[in-house]
């Protein structure tokens, strides 16, 4: 995991992770209620008007000598934002390895090529009918991300206990299969 998305998940730049968690979650409640498009030209509109209030702050603050005028966001505008060609193709080549291998991944759990994951598969995509008829994406993907937020943080503060019943669960988790197991194992043949 990227350490700036961890540093963000473990808040250890307060402001910076609260920004980051009320800014998604807030374009989340956002879609939820609007189209993509009036979220889209909303969100623009408040960005725009905030640096074009700042800006020309700036440069009244100028004219009447009381700064110099300068533009603040001098040091985006000038920063290189060009890709090189090398860059370019680092990137490409791993959007085609990825999308090359979800498609690998997808083929073999739909034409069944093995018939354990494929099972696995149908298991999972049930049970996100059940979420989905609970659930819309929107609200789904708003609980991910306030986990996303929440949860690590907690599990570092609480990681004895955690870990302890992750611990006991398991223990029974692998009991309970070497006997699911155990129950379908053939008797072995006789030999003549």
């Amino acid at each position: 995991m990227n350490k700036t998305v961890k540093d963000l998940l473990y808040w250890r730049d307060t402001p910076r992770s609260a920004g980051c968690l009320t800014g998604v979650t807030l374009t989340l409640l956002c879609l939820s209620q609007f189209s993509v498009i009036s979220v889209l030209s909303y969100g623009c509109l408040v960005i725009l008007s905030a640096t074009l209030t700042l800006r020309l702050y700036t440069k009244l603050l100028g004219a009447l000598k009381r700064g110099n005028g300068a533009n603040p966001f001098q040091q985006y505008l000038d920063a290189d934002l060009t890709l090189t060609t090398k860059q370019a193709e680092a990137i490409t080549t791993r959007a085609l390895s990825l999308f090359s291998t979800t498609i690998c991944t997808l083929r073999s759990l739909f034409l069944v090529e093995d018939v354990k994951d494929s099972l696995k598969f149908l298991l999972i995509l049930y049970l996100f009918t059940y979420v989905g008829a609970v659930f819309n994406g929107i609200t789904a993907l708003l609980l991910c991300v306030i986990g996303a937020f929440t949860f690590p943080l907690l599990y570092k503060q609480n990681q004895t206990q955690v870990d302890h019943y992750v611990s006991l669960v398991s223990k029974k988790m692998n009991a309970f299969r070497s006997k699911i197991q155990s129950l379908f194992k053939k008797p072995p043949t006789k030999q003549k």
